[in-house]
């Protein structure tokens, strides 16, 4: 090689360096994510739950619910939400919506563990209407989030005014400087067989998004996440057509939302199991304006599950379920029936 041409070729490599280097960039991940607590209740009878429930979740119920085991489940679930997104994001959510839960109290039992407290979680809570007295939340790291407005949604079936259950919880927030919109969800169940009680879900899934047009309304840029148990399939009509969403983030129609989960779904990768079918209750629906190739803004980065071997039975008729926290009326000591799910968004520093 002749010498002029190798320091002309070490000038340009010299060069592409300086420009690789100017073109490094840092960034900031938070993991936003959402977990069924199955039946976080205390011990305390509440007049105002389910009788059932009463029945079971107290120290005198067929479940003999005492102090010693509501504090395991409080370890169990607080170990859980310590975890999440932790791997990548360094720190466990930023935001964490919630199901099952009885009320605020158990909330404030769960954020106040050991395993969470330092972390300083805020509450966003409201009373539900729901027969089996259980309720969805938000809890929020106060040093990184300010709630700006929050709201709940009661369900009305019009031709069915008895019918109660879990209210929509709406909560906006500013994460650094940014303005989010979360939805949190716990549809009505399956109770009764699937297609009998679809309509009660496709009703949930109208008031989901009539909440989230109500935003875009006022900017149609608006990033919204839509979360939780929802009782049915990323595929199902409740969530495909009626709250409009896609599998495919780079070729969404008009309205449609991002379903984070519908591609795990399709690959045979669930939450919960039931009679040997796993499905996909769980979800993290997102709209538009997180699917963006600038990152100078909050951007959608990974969806998970989080389903770590000690969440899952390792024995018996239920291996390889989710390791529950009963079984019947058998304490299992075990975490929840569904995995938490979650994902990262991506901002540069």
């Amino acid at each position: 090689m002749k010498p002029t041409f190798f320091f002309l070729l070490l000038f340009v490599l010299s060069i592409q360096n300086n420009i690789f280097s100017q073109e490094k960039k840092d960034y900031k991940l938070i993991t936003i994510a959402f977990y069924n607590l199955e039946n976080l209740f205390d011990t305390i009878i509440d007049p105002d739950t389910n009788r059932i429930l009463q029945d079971e979740f107290t120290p005198n119920g067929v479940n003999k619910w005492n102090t010693e085991k509501y504090n395991i489940k409080l370890g169990n679930m607080s170990k859980v939400i310590s975890e999440l997104g932790v791997d990548v994001a360094k720190t466990p959510p930023t935001i964490l919506g919630i199901s099952e839960i009885e009320n605020k109290k158990v909330v404030e039992d769960l954020t106040n563990h050991t395993n969470l407290k330092k972390y300083n979680y805020g509450i966003v809570h409201y009373e539900s209407p729901d027969k089996r007295g259980v309720d969805v939340g938000l809890l929020y790291r106060k040093e990184f989030v300010k709630i700006k407005n929050s709201k709940s949604y009661s369900l009305i079936i019009p031709n069915d005014l008895k019918f109660k259950t879990r209210a929509q919880l709406f909560v906006e927030a500013e994460i650094d400087g940014e303005t989010m919109y979360f939805i949190v969800n716990h549809w009505p169940s399956r109770r009764g067989g699937e297609k009998r009680s679809a309509p009660f879900r496709e009703a949930a899934a109208k008031l989901s998004r009539s909440i989230a047009d109500s935003v875009l309304a006022i900017n149609p840029k608006a990033k919204i996440i839509m979360m939780g148990d929802l009782n049915d399939q990323p595929t199902d009509p409740s969530v495909k057509k009626i709250f409009k969403t896609s599998g495919d983030s780079k070729n969404m129609k008009p309205g449609e939302f991002y379903n984070t989960m519908e591609n795990f779904f399709k690959n045979g990768i669930g939450t919960g199991a039931w009679r040997d079918t796993w499905s996909l209750f769980d979800q993290l629906i997102i709209s538009p304006a997180f699917i963006s190739e600038n990152k100078t803004t909050w951007a959608f980065y990974q969806a998970h599950i989080f389903n770590k071997p000690y969440l899952i039975q390792q024995t018996g008729n239920f291996k390889g379920y989710p390791y529950r926290t009963f079984v019947g009326n058998n304490f299992m000591g075990g975490f929840s029936d569904h995995f938490p799910v979650y994902l990262f968004l991506i901002k540069e520093k």
